[in-house]
């Protein structure tokens, strides 16, 4: 009902309009007009300079502090380790089984070597020694 309504709307709308244009004119088409643009006088500017820009290098620290982290589940023991820039991490099962560590949240560190607060450089091999939670 209601698009009836709109429909006949805008028909009656259309027929008022035509019906104000005197009888006999018609619309002049449309015109193209092409503008060119008039060359003008060419202004040359100079850019100042830009300053260099500066670099900033972190310092890799050459000598690192290892970090005390028996006691912490394995897991919470590697990000601790990567956090203090050691990347180089070995993995063993202390109870001497040679089970793999898979679900490192299960795993608690017992021993790391070198020992907590030892100095090395970066890529020195860190190995955790770790033994499931209640063994």
């Amino acid at each position: 009902m209601q698009r009836t309504t709109l429909f006949a709307a805008a028909v009656a709308a259309a027929l008022t309009l035509a019906a104000c244009e005197p009888a006999g004119t018609t619309a002049a088409p449309a015109k193209t007009v092409t503008v060119t643009p008039t060359p003008s006088k060419a202004v040359t500017t100079t850019p100042k300079a830009a300053a260099p820009p500066t670099k900033t290098r972190v310092a890799k620290p050459s000598r690192i502090r290892v970090p005390a982290v028996v006691g912490h589940n394995h897991q919470k023991a590697q990000n601790e380790m990567q956090a203090h820039g050691l990347f180089m991490l070995a993995e063993t099962d202390a109870t001497g089984q040679g089970r793999m560590l898979l679900w490192d949240r299960n795993w608690v560190v017992v021993r790391q070597t070198p020992p907590a607060g030892t100095i090395v450089k970066p890529g020195t091999t860190i190995t955790l020694y770790s033994k499931k939670i209640g063994e």
